[in-house]
């Protein structure tokens, strides 16, 4: 079973208007020590720029670097992993491509396609949208009751997704995730850091 290099799954996401690179410096020096690169509409030369610099900074740290959606990438620029949605190459295929020693996590949002992932050989899985807001402004979450079941069905790490912010982190991780990813509560934040650190100091206890 694959072991999360924490409790805190940290998404650089430009969605803040922030540059990729200087926005996973700033999660790294805060403490962050996993990270997804997630840039849905970056032409591929520009996202793969961004993937070599991050994980040469990741690499420096002892940081674990994920790519969002692209498994070429990930080869490329010498990721740790790939995370998959529903949507993207499947897992299988994802598998034959990265090779044996490449993570791959998958994103589910019900219990059979957990236990599809678990089964199919993922490392991890996504789950969500945990609660409304976020990122794509989610009307209802799946709710905790959602995650203890995904919880009771699977045991590789389940990292919880979708409107997580600071205030949910110690409900979510005691209902059974491994790890909290969380976008807006933190590139919105006035201080990026600080809001690291804090969800970092609520992801240990």
């Amino acid at each position: 079973m694959t072991r999360l290099a924490s409790h805190f799954y940290a998404m650089v996401d430009p969605a803040g208007g922030h540059d990729p690179v200087t926005l996973a410096e700033t999660l790294l020096d805060a403490g962050a020590r996993i990270m997804q690169l997630r840039l849905k509409d970056a032409p591929g030369r520009d996202f793969l720029a961004s993937a070599r610099a991050i994980a040469e900074m990741c690499r420096k740290r002892g940081a674990i670097l994920i790519i969002n959606d692209r498994v070429d990438i990930a080869i490329l620029a010498g990721a740790h992993g790939v995370h998959l949605g529903q949507t993207d190459l499947p897992l299988e295929a994802a598998r034959r491509v990265a090779g044996p020693g490449m993570m791959i996590g998958i994103s589910t949002h019900n219990v059979e396609q957990a236990r599809a992932a678990e089964i199919g050989g993922a490392d991890y899985i996504g789950f969500g949208p945990m609660y409304p807001g976020g990122l794509k402004n989610i009307v209802a979450g799946v709710g905790l009751d959602k995650l203890r079941a995904i919880r009771a069905a699977v045991k590789i790490p389940i990292v919880a997704i979708g409107g997580i912010t600071e205030a949910h982190v110690a409900e979510t991780l005691a209902a059974g995730a491994d790890a909290v990813a969380i976008i807006t509560d933190v590139v919105n934040a006035p201080d990026i850091a600080a809001k690291v650190r804090s969800v970092l100091a609520l992801a240990r206890n």
